[in-house]
């Protein structure tokens, strides 16, 4: 168990500052996937609601192909595919796209769940005294479907980031890619990976736990 251990003791102060730059990498790569597709998520769910039948079935065929496409397949389309027809992404962005592009199905399914779990009567009041309806969805129903959707959008948050790791297979220098580097120059692939994947539970497991709590109804 010992010779187990003996790597980190020789190698820990090389391997360390690798790893907290990959963490680094990966941090700032899911952070900016996930805003997008926060904001994309959100259109969409929105469009799902809208008057116009149109946007309607865009929003719901979207989310329809997306959820049954797999991420890797977007990653190689925006990386591999789009320079074919003149469209260049540079590795970070093609990783960011993609994972927005894919997520902000999820999200715009918990929006549209956020958004039935909210009475109309709510909306109907606030137009009552006088809101407009950007104002009743502004100031009255946004608030209370973030408040119900908060804690699974942490938890699509922590997918979001383990699925990250797929950017590792479009050059994108985040854990897995520097993991694999590590591998094969110091040839301790068991230890250089099981330092990885602490590295993916470090940044993970506070917002598993405060997911948990959000889901635990107060008493």
């Amino acid at each position: 168990m010992s010779g187990f251990f003996a790597p980190y003791r020789d190698y820990g102060g090389e391997w360390l500052p690798l790893l907290l730059r990959a963490m680094v990498n990966t941090a700032v790569l899911s952070v900016c996937a996930f805003a997008l597709a926060l904001v994309l998520g959100l259109l969409l769910s929105l469009c799902q609601r809208s008057g116009l039948a149109a946007l309607r079935h865009f929003a719901a065929l979207y989310v329809t192909v997306v959820r049954g496409v797999p991420l890797l397949a977007v990653l190689f389309l925006l990386y591999f595919g789009l320079p074919g027809i003149g469209i260049v992404f540079d590795a970070f962005g093609a990783a960011i796209a993609g994972l927005a592009l894919c997520f902000a199905a999820q999200i715009a399914e918990l929006f549209r769940a956020g958004l039935k779990a909210i009475p109309a009567g709510q909306g109907e009041a606030a137009l009552a005294v006088g809101l407009t309806p950007v104002q009743s969805f502004r100031l009255i129903i946004f608030p209370q479907v973030v408040r119900v959707i908060l804690a699974p959008m942490i938890v699509t948050f922590v997918a979001l980031l383990k699925d990250s790791s797929l950017a590792s297979l479009i050059t994108v220098n985040e854990l897995v890619l520097t993991g694999r580097a590590m591998a094969t120059e110091y040839f301790l692939p068991l230890q250089i990976y099981v330092a990885v994947g602490l590295c993916y539970f470090a940044i993970a497991w506070p917002f598993s736990v405060v997911s948990r709590r959000l889901a635990v109804p107060a008493r």
